[in-house]
């Protein structure tokens, strides 16, 4: 595994291949690009060792002994792991292809496969992971701060993000229009915005099981 002194947010590639040489050829490839490389021979291992926490994708063979990448990929997607994956095979066929796309993975290549092709690839898939975690690390944030509101703070939040305006949520909630002003404005410090616009960008970011959520 990686030296634990590289920056967290380097890109990582993981590669799973039983064959030692395409193991060794493949970060030789990743590392003439300056990409950092961790390779296990098998998804068994992989997860045994564990996922780093850092953005990256992975290469795996599908047809390997025991369980096969797309077997890997299944058992990735039960456990919320949504790592981006790139297939290389000698013996793909389309049934294969398809379930491998339509499970979410970058590309299904046939090997041998251009350098180019592959290094293409991969670097797709750290792109659509490092988007990914900025999605995941920017819903965490929101959540945090929406969990610091008040129940009536709360109800402010969802009747500004419907556009209402002070005069309709202070006679929707039966408070006064100051209040409303005050209640608003502490929204939008606990928010860490600095306008309307922010304020519901920030509340459509929330999971949708808080914004449906009652706001008693």
């Amino acid at each position: 595994m990686a030296s634990s002194t590289v920056a967290t947010d380097s890109p990582l590639v993981l590669v799973v291949d039983d064959d030692e040489d395409v193991r060794h050829s493949l970060r030789e490839l990743m590392e003439s690009v300056g990409l950092d490389v961790a390779c296990f021979p098998s998804p068994r291992e992989l997860l045994n060792a564990g996922l780093p926490d850092r953005p990256g994708c992975l290469v795996l063979d599908v047809r390997m002994p025991g369980a096969s990448g797309l077997d890997l990929q299944n058992q990735l997607s039960t456990r919320g792991i949504t790592k981006p994956i790139v297939f290389l095979t000698g013996y793909g066929d389309i049934p294969m292809t398809v379930q491998a796309m339509k499970a979410g993975a970058v590309d299904f290549l046939t090997k041998p496969v251009r350098d180019q092709t592959l290094l293409d690839a991969v670097i797709a898939g750290i792109q659509r992971d490092v988007e990914q975690r900025a999605q995941a690390e920017n819903i965490y944030q929101q959540t945090t701060r929406f969990a610091t509101l008040t129940p009536r703070e709360r109800q402010v939040l969802r009747e500004v993000a419907r556009g209402r305006l002070n005069k309709q949520i202070a006679f929707e909630l039966g408070i006064s229009e100051i209040t409303v002003k005050l209640h608003r404005s502490n929204v939008m410090r606990k928010m860490r915005t600095i306008s309307v616009g922010e304020l519901i960008r920030a509340w459509d970011s929330l999971p949708s099981s808080l914004r449906e959520a009652p706001q008693a």
